[in-house]
């Protein structure tokens, strides 16, 4: 066997497996939780009055945004979004949805790294966590040399 249908065999070996992974994470409690709650808050009534009333109110700081803090509703636009926002927590198809999209999302990077650490363990893995909790980023000793 040459070395090209070699690699095109391994190739599709890793294709096949990621197929299996794909739907391993399809049949996974946080998938179904994720759409299970994904479908109820689009049905909410609460929500969906919600999604109008932020769009307005983002609408209205994006419009202060452009002139910086400086705008003088600057700040009373931004506290009308971040009011709204934990509004949106007290609707339980929203929280929960909040809550299922992070597991889920939690997931999919424990896979991420599981995946990038069998390669190599200097193999970085992008988050969507500003503060990771994984060991990953600067001040943790990584790659960076911050060692925090």
């Amino acid at each position: 066997m040459s070395v090209k249908e070699r690699e095109a065999l391994d190739f599709a070996l890793l294709l096949d497996k990621t197929g299996e992974l794909a739907e391993a994470l399809l049949r996974s409690r946080e998938m179904a939780d994720y759409l299970y709650w994904k479908g109820r808050m689009e049905q909410d009534s609460d929500v969906l009055k919600f999604r109008m009333r932020m769009a307005k109110a983002r609408e209205r700081f994006e419009e202060c945004e452009r002139f910086g803090h400086y705008h003088p509703n600057y700040h009373e636009a931004l506290d009308a979004v971040k009011a709204l926002e934990a509004e949106l927590e007290t609707v339980e198809a929203a929280r929960e949805f909040k809550r299922a999209e992070k597991a889920l999302d939690e997931l999919l990077y424990d896979v991420s790294v599981t995946i990038a650490h069998a390669v190599s363990e200097s193999v970085k893995v992008p988050g969507n966590d500003p503060l990771p909790k994984h060991g990953a980023g600067c001040g943790s000793g990584g790659s960076c040399g911050c060692g925090g």
